[in-house]
């Protein structure tokens, strides 16, 4: 299946509801991890140039958007979305890669950043280079963290002070290069950090729910 996979412009501004629309829809599958996004923000994005939107045709195949914080300093690429007709095709791989591109190109000294619960998107990031931080290596910047308040663990977030919650850190450091014969080792390396983050939640959740 071919898909048109590019920088959104405004020509895809029509696309914003039914954008929004599977970001709502893909929050309520998951149950956590990803923010609820009203049309006009993404019409937002979409208008700044930095939205990636994939079509099939003219029916939307899948969509992602990048932010920047701190001056430009950290950028994030979110609402990562397939339509599920169009699922498991790597298209979400792809849609990512185009994101990071873009973002790499725009933003080339800023650390890329994002929070997820999703594996197949730590998969995706960690093909991209990125690694696991903890939470006081993202940006400080309390807009970003506001985006969060539509996400339906957001007390978690509140009750551990901004240091920990479902979601998983992943970060993509510009000056930090590493082979590509190292990516099964990263992996793994990885795969280590979920389970010692899945401890400590348990921990956690033991000690305050008793």
């Amino acid at each position: 299946m071919e898909f048109d996979i590019i920088v959104a412009a405004d020509s895809h501004l029509s696309y914003a509801p039914k954008i929004s629309e599977l970001i709502s829809k893909a929050s309520a599958q998951r149950g956590t991890g990803i923010a609820n996004r009203t049309p006009a923000y993404i019409e937002g994005k979409i208008h700044s140039g930095n939205a990636i939107i994939a079509l099939h045709g003219d029916d939307l195949a899948g969509f992602c958007y990048i932010e920047t914080w701190d001056h430009q300093r950290f950028v994030a690429n979110s609402g990562l979305i397939v339509s599920e007709k169009y699922r498991n095709q790597g298209l979400a791989f792809k849609i990512k890669q185009k994101a990071f591109e873009l973002s790499r190109r725009k933003y080339p000294e800023a650390r890329l950043f994002g929070i997820t619960t999703s594996l197949p998107v730590m998969k995706i990031n960690s093909a991209l280079g990125y690694q696991p931080v903890t939470f006081s290596e993202l940006t400080s910047d309390s807009s970003f963290w506001a985006g969060c308040q539509g996400c339906k663990n957001h007390d978690i977030l509140l009750r551990n002070e901004h240091k920990m919650c479902l979601c998983t850190a992943m970060m993509f450091q510009p000056n930090n290069n590493v082979p590509k014969n190292n990516k099964l080792k990263r992996w793994e390396k990885f795969v280590n950090f979920l389970k010692a983050r899945a401890k400590r939640l348990k921990k956690y959740n033991l000690e305050n729910n008793g």
